[in-house]
């Protein structure tokens, strides 16, 4: 079988770097069609893997982002075919794999399709399947929906895949000598981000206050830094964050992604935006009011913050506390890799919805 594999941000290559293994070693050709985007070229240089670029050229507006996906369908139409492609995946698809050139198609999503409407809109029409986490609302698409027991981020942040390293992040910072905080500041610049709040100057600045107090601040951001807080930016390989975040006494920060990982990784969270509330996100929910592996808070509720931020600061077994919780959550959950290889190497047959209790989820474990 030849599958592409079609990634569009760096985040989707952690997603399916596992899965493109695991088909490789049981015989199949895995192809790689990729949009330049950050460190994604280095990271499939770095595995060995070699790729197809589609260039695009985006605007701000609906148009320009109409303009580009046309561009995009084209090559994608001229990759499947010189690729002989039989089975194409990933977050970003096209109707160009199913209408034009009936290629399966399998979009692997976690949001839920109102806080992603517009590509809940364009993509999930054209997808063959959806799979998806079984707390995920995907509207009118459901019945394209198999749903998993587990969460993308486990695909690489599962212990059968991701082992922290204390030895790694020594390279850059002694990981004993006194507890140590992440905040991350994400450029809230996404097309469901629009209006989306998150940190302030002053609020960032009473945190860290708060923070200095118990141990070392680093901020990972991906805007331009103040000149007060530049002092506390993290200078790391991009490749290593995760065992940095593994070690860290708590995370804090605007981003939806880097929460999850921390979740995945048992370290305590809390995020601050203002998706919490109205704008549920039923993954984080989960997270929250199943596993108690996060809090969220919502932009308004400044005082809110830092009570929690206090709160977590003085317990004293606080990273015990969610490592207890984390492991909870992977009891209950699967090795979503193993279930992806599962599904991609018996497609279409695979493509049938399974009750999250039935007995079928127990070979994935």
């Amino acid at each position: 079988m030849r599958v592409g594999l079609f990634l569009g941000h760096p985040a989707h290559f952690h997603m399916l770097k596992n899965t493109a293994k695991a088909l490789n070693e049981n015989g199949h050709d895995v192809c790689f069609v990729i949009k330049k985007k950050d460190i994604l070229e280095d990271l499939l240089a770095d595995a060995g893997y070699t790729y197809t670029m589609i260039r695009e050229e985006r605007g701000n507006d609906l148009i320009g982002l109409m303009r580009s996906v046309l561009g995009m369908e084209k090559s994608m139409c001229s990759f499947l075919y010189k690729n002989k492609i039989d089975i194409l995946v990933g977050s970003t698809l096209s109707f160009a794999s199913r209408v034009i050139m009936h290629t399966p198609t399998i979009v692997m999503g976690e949001d839920d399709w109102n806080i992603v409407p517009r590509f809940a809109k364009m993509v999930f029409p054209f997808a063959s399947s959806i799979l998806s986490p079984f707390v995920c609302n995907i509207g009118k698409w459901s019945y394209k929906k198999i749903g998993y027991a587990g969460y993308q981020k486990l695909s690489y942040l599962h212990p059968n895949y991701f082992v922290p390293d204390k030895k790694i992040v020594e390279q850059y910072f002694p990981v004993d000598e006194s507890p140590y905080y992440i905040i991350r500041f994400a450029k809230l610049t996404a097309h469901h981000d629009v209006g989306v709040k998150g940190f302030t100057q002053e609020v960032a600045k009473k945190v860290i206050d708060k923070l200095k107090v118990h141990g070392r601040v680093y901020i990972t951001s991906e805007a331009p830094l103040p000149k007060e807080l530049e002092q506390y930016r993290l200078c790391i390989n991009p490749l290593d964050i995760h065992h940095i975040l593994a070690f860290a006494s708590l995370y804090i920060g605007d981003s939806q992604s880097m929460a999850v990982e921390a979740c995945m990784l048992g370290t305590p969270c809390v995020r601050f935006n203002d998706f919490v509330g109205k704008k549920k996100i039923s993954v984080l929910e989960e997270l929250e009011s199943v596993y108690h592996l996060t809090n969220g808070i919502h932009s308004k509720d400044v005082e809110k913050l830092y009570q929690k931020v206090d709160e977590i600061l003085a317990m004293d077994n606080a990273k015990d506390v969610y490592q207890e919780r984390r492991m909870k959550m992977l009891q209950d959950k699967i090795d979503v890799t193993k279930f992806w290889t599962w599904f991609l190497e018996n497609y279409p047959n695979s493509s049938v919805q399974h009750d999250e209790n039935n007995e079928f989820w127990q070979q994935f474990k």
